[in-house]
């Protein structure tokens, strides 16, 4: 069984992807809570690592969501523009809304 307990500067442990199915939730927990790195791998051949993320990643995964978010708006707006149909704009017709 893999260890998670590592000093400074050893490898990571590796776990072969069995192990890493049947012990998942503790193995997840030794990454979050001790920073604990694997090497997974498949009939004894890594295949990849796995450590908690760092701040780069966790900004990288923000961007790239609000990025995909952005782009879906840009889609919306598009579909918007291609099936408009009254003379008068969004703005008018909400300023038209607003007036008492």
């Amino acid at each position: 069984m893999a260890t998670s307990r590592k000093k400074q500067g050893d490898a990571p442990a590796e776990i072969g992807v069995r192990e890493l199915k049947n012990q998942t939730s503790r193995i997840l927990r030794a990454v979050q809570e001790e920073s604990a790195e694997y090497i997974v791998t498949v009939r004894g051949k890594p295949v990849a690592v796995l450590r908690s993320l760092t701040d780069e990643d966790r900004d990288r995964q923000a961007r790239a969501s609000i990025e995909q978010e952005l782009a879906e708006i840009a889609g919306l707006a598009a579909q918007i523009a291609a099936n408009w149909q009254s003379p008068s704009s969004a703005v008018e017709l909400v300023s038209e809304q607003r007036r008492p």
